[in-house]
């Protein structure tokens, strides 16, 4: 499926069965002792063994075959435009081709920053905002929910821009640095109004990413205490290790790790997280379309890092891409339990890998294979075009 209007749920019941390993994305029970999921009009009705469940009068039956299922991947950290289209690679499909295909269902921009002439006065920036946020409500491409609309603050903005972008029903704001509100007091200033006005506020870590853009230090990071420390391992170069440390020790923000920053870094935050008692608030994102370009299974490649080269037990790795991202960025999305959405990934070992089921090839560094994609009931892709061929796959009947 190519493109798609704003569509509702699926309506009706659906059965998926023979689920071979079932993921929760939450850390404190990532992997629930079940094989069968009830669905009813796109939400998670019942989980538990089939013998126990009331599998009667299915619309659709899926039979996973064995594979296993996680949670909807979300990616913390994107930046679209508009539709399906990026300027920064002038590429088109992004989200679907790559993206969905990647396993990703939900996708949170971090602000539409590489628009070619982005309004930087308060009324462009606000009608900005609310358009790219309108426009993912009205088109989600392969069903994927693209949480947008992220103004990115600047110095001449009082609180009353951030009191109206609420009003519009805006929930966050794009990454501070990004802006000329970059450090010192001007970030906590904005901050803490979007502390008092109820908007979520994100902050980029590391050195410049785009023209524009600043460098923002540790010691910015915990002036400001943003709601979430965007890519702590740098989008794309790292603040210095020892202050990667002591922004998981010290500040109280959600710990963003990005596909497209330092990877030794990100293995550093994951230890520092880890040693903190912390690993509930770290976040996997992309940080896509970047200079890098946009990589279709970025979120499933930095869950086999964490696990694979942080020891990361793949299981709790998953978490940090679903639950972890949901809980803390209230999103309704992100963990197999009851009134959830029924987006689904179905995923096993790659074909030949030397690992004996899905973990343990994570675990060994390859990437997973996607069988199939949900989004809100509706089965949205079947093997994926990015991953490798997975070793079992489910099929409708």
């Amino acid at each position: 499926m190519a493109h798609d209007v704003a569509a509702g749920p699926a309506q009706g019941k659906l059965v998926v069965r023979n689920i071979g390993l079932l993921l929760s994305g939450d850390l404190n029970k990532p992997i629930l002792d079940a094989d069968t999921i009830v669905v009813v009009d796109g939400r998670i009705a019942a989980i538990g063994k089939a013998a126990d469940l009331d599998l009667s009068g299915a619309d659709t039956v899926i039979d996973a075959k064995g594979s296993g299922l996680s949670p909807g991947l979300i990616d913390s950290h994107c930046h679209p435009v508009f539709g399906d289209w990026t300027p920064r690679q002038n590429q088109l499909g992004w989200i679907i081709e790559m993206g969905v295909n990647g396993g990703v269902t939900t996708l949170v921009s971090a602000g539409e920053v590489h628009l070619p002439g982005r309004p930087k006065d308060a009324i462009g920036v606000k009608a900005l905002a609310v358009t790219a946020q309108r426009c993912f409500q009205n088109f989600r491409p392969a069903g994927a929910k693209v949480i947008a609309g992220a103004p990115v603050a600047e110095l001449d903005f009082g609180r009353e821009v951030f009191e109206e972008l609420k009003a519009l029903g805006i929930r966050h704001i794009g990454e501070i640095g990004l802006g000329t509100v970059a450090k010192g007091p001007d970030a906590k200033r904005v901050a803490d109004w979007c502390r008092e006005i109820g908007l979520e506020s994100i902050m980029h870590t590391g050195g410049p990413s785009i023209a524009g853009s600043h460098f923002v230090n540790k010691d910015d990071v915990l002036e400001a205490q943003p709601d979430v420390v965007s890519h702590i391992n740098g989008g794309p170069t790292s603040i210095a290790h020892a202050d990667i440390r002591i922004l998981c020790e010290r500040a109280k923000g959600a710990l963003e790790v990005v596909h497209n920053g330092n990877e030794k870094s990100a293995l550093v935050a994951l230890e520092a997280a880890r040693e903190a008692g912390r690993l509930a608030d770290v976040l996997i994102g992309t940080d896509a379309p970047a200079g890098s370009g946009v990589q279709p299974n970025g979120v499933l490649r930095m869950i086999t890092l964490l696990s694979s080269l942080g020891g990361l037990p793949a299981e709790q790795a998953f978490c940090l891409a679903t639950g972890n991202v949901a809980r803390r960025r209230s999103l309704d999305a992100g963990l197999i339990a009851l009134g959830y959405p029924a987006d689904f990934v179905f995923l096993d070992k790659p074909q030949h890998s030397s690992g004996k089921g899905l973990l343990e090839a994570v675990a060994l560094g390859d990437i997973p294979g996607i069988g199939m994609v949900v989004i809100d009931g509706l089965v949205r892709t079947g093997r994926s075009r990015s991953t490798p061929p997975s070793h079992s796959a489910p099929a409708v009947v």
